[in-house]
C-alpha cells in the first residue's frame, strides 16, 4: 500500500463539470482526513472512505471523517490558479498518520457524497504522542498551471 501526492483525476474532470466551489463565502464544504501507511491513495482515488483512516490511540483529538477546512477563496498569480486553507491543528493528539485526503462533502454522484480533491503524502509516518499534530497549508497547496 502507498500514499502518493496528487490532485485526483476525478477532481480535474469534475472541475470542468462545475462541481466544486472554493469561494470563501458560500462555497462547498471541504474536509481533511488522515490515513495510515496501510492506505492506498493517489490520483485514481475518487471518494473518501474510512478504510485505513487514522484512529486515536488515546484521547479525542481526531474524529473519523477529519476536520472541516476553512477556505480563503481562490486566486490567480500569473497563469497559476490556487486556493488555500487555514492550517489544521490537533491538540493532545496520539496517533500516527502517513498522509491525508482533501475531499468535498457538498458534491457527489450516485451514492457518494464525498468527492476526493487531493491526496497529500507525508513522506513517511508522522506520530504525535499526547502532543500537537499540525497540517500547514501553503498558498500553492492546490494549484493548476
Amino acid at each position: 500500500m502507498a500514499i502518493t501526492s496528487a490532485i485526483c483525476s476525478s477532481f480535474k474532470q469534475e472541475l470542468l463539470q462545475g462541481k466544486h466551489n472554493f469561494a470563501s463565502s458560500g462555497g462547498d464544504t471541504f474536509k481533511l482526513a488522515l490515513f495510515t501507511s496501510s492506505a492506498s491513495l493517489g490520483a485514481a482515488t475518487t471518494d473518501y472512505s474510512t478504510s485505513n483512516e487514522v484512529t486515536n490511540t488515546s484521547g479525542t483529538a481526531y474524529t473519523a471523517g477529519g476536520e472541516t477546512l476553512t477556505r480563503s477563496g481562490v486566486g490567480l498569480t500569473g497563469t497559476t490558479a490556487f486556493t488555500d486553507f487555514t492550517d489544521v491543528t490537533y491538540s493532545s493528539a496520539s496517533f500516527t498518520a502517513n498522509g491525508a485526503m482533501i475531499y468535498n462533502t457538498t458534491t457527489g454522484t450516485g451514492t457518494s457524497t464525498t468527492d476526493s480533491v487531493a491526496i497529500i503524502a507525508f513522506g513517511g509516518d508522522k506520530t504525535a504522542s499526547n502532543g500537537t499534530f499540525k497540517i500547514e497549508f501553503q498558498q500553492t497547496t492546490l494549484q493548476q498551471q
